[in-house]
């Protein structure tokens, strides 16, 4: 593929990559040795530059890395999730040291968001079977939240800065409001069961000897970035769906199956409304369109359409795990990074079907 960028994490496999909300030439990643299964992190700060990618700095941590995300108020600030629970931020004007770091979660922290509205506190899930709420500025976290399950991931609304999301083992989307009072519910306002099936009688599971859509670990979720009611889930069982949290007893809205593995990661295009990016264990990032986007989200959505494969990317040789979109320019870069050691940057747009 023309106008393919790599860079080699050599020695550590990759588990995250996040672009800066500041700056369109610089990227993260945090990834692990040995797989994450057992050694050291390193935070990379990569440069996109005239002569490809380079490293600006990269700092150890002494446990693995499983998730990294940018401060959304200074530029040079970025939190890291770790393998021992810890949550560690990392000012890139600071040589060596994280300037800030708790140490609440009792297992692996798994994914860290920061909020894109208030954009003064951040969110943590860990395999412990809860969500924190932080603020740099504190050192403690300002709230948990349960989920009484392995939670993969975590994630604020970008349209509120008091809807917290997440997914975990048990197959269920929930969301919390953080208005509503902590007395009722701990602040749970939905709990969506992820394998429930479509309304629509037409979609039917994968498989010949299947009549139901059997509960699977999930793994990924996000917002649509245009469709405040609007969110993405994937995981085990490799079927990306999409459901309206307005209905959340009607079941999925779209149903994108096609991933051979389980899918790692997802993430809606900042600049489409109805298109989103998967990472798999398959060795593919694909990028889908919801479907939504004939009758303008309304008659999709009312009929469940199954969504559709516009392509897919294929030079990973190891489970992808990471992606996520520039916010800037010309719509349609993206990095990738996987256990290969590997982060591309490349375009959507060369890997789509004309």
């Amino acid at each position: 593929m023309s106008g393919m960028l790599e860079y080699r994490t050599q020695g550590y496999n990759g588990y995250a990559v996040k672009y800066s909300p500041f700056f369109d030439s610089r990227i993260a990643v945090a990834a692990s040795a040995h797989f994450g299964l057992v050694g050291n992190g390193r935070l990379y700060v990569l440069g996109l530059t005239a002569n490809g990618i380079q490293a600006e700095k990269w700092y150890d941590t002494q446990d693995s890395l499983y998730d990294t995300a940018w401060s959304e108020a200074h530029e040079n600030q970025i939190v890291v999730g770790c393998g021992d629970g810890s949550v560690k931020l990392f000012d890139i004007s600071v040589d060596e040291f994280p300037v800030q770091s708790w140490q609440e979660h009792n297992r692996e922290v798994f994914s860290v968001f920061w909020n894109l509205v208030s954009k003064d506190t951040f969110a943590s899930s860990s395999w412990d079977g809860t969500i924190k709420i932080w603020s740099p500025q504190r050192s403690a976290s300002i709230l948990t939240l349960p989920t009484h399950s392995c939670t993969y991931s975590t994630a604020f609304s970008p349209h509120s800065p008091s809807l917290v999301s997440a997914v975990s083992s048990d197959s269920h989307l929930r969301i919390f409001d953080l208005r509503t009072p902590s007395s009722a519910s701990n602040h749970l306002v939905a709990l969506i069961p992820i394998h429930s099936a479509p309304s629509a009688p037409h979609i039917a599971p994968l498989g010949s000897n299947r009549n139901a859509f059997l509960p699977a670990e999930c793994l990924a979720h996000d917002w649509n970035k245009y469709r405040d009611s609007v969110v993405a889930t994937a995981g085990v069982d490799r079927i990306i769906r999409t459901f309206d949290i307005r209905s959340p007893t009607k079941g999925p809205v779209a149903l994108l199956p096609g991933h051979e593995y389980a899918v790692r990661r997802l993430a809606w295009s900042p600049h489409l409304s109805d298109v989103l990016l998967s990472a798999s264990y398959d060795m593919t990032c694909r990028v889908w369109t919801d479907g939504s986007s004939m009758g303008a989200g309304t008659a999709a959505e009312q009929n469940n359409v199954t969504g559709k494969e516009l392509g897919r990317m294929g030079r990973h040789t190891e489970f992808v795990t990471g992606v996520d979109w520039c916010l800037f320019g010309a719509e349609g870069w993206c990095a990738s990074v996987g256990w290969d050691e590997r982060l591309f940057v490349w375009d959507v747009r060369a890997v789509m079907s004309s």
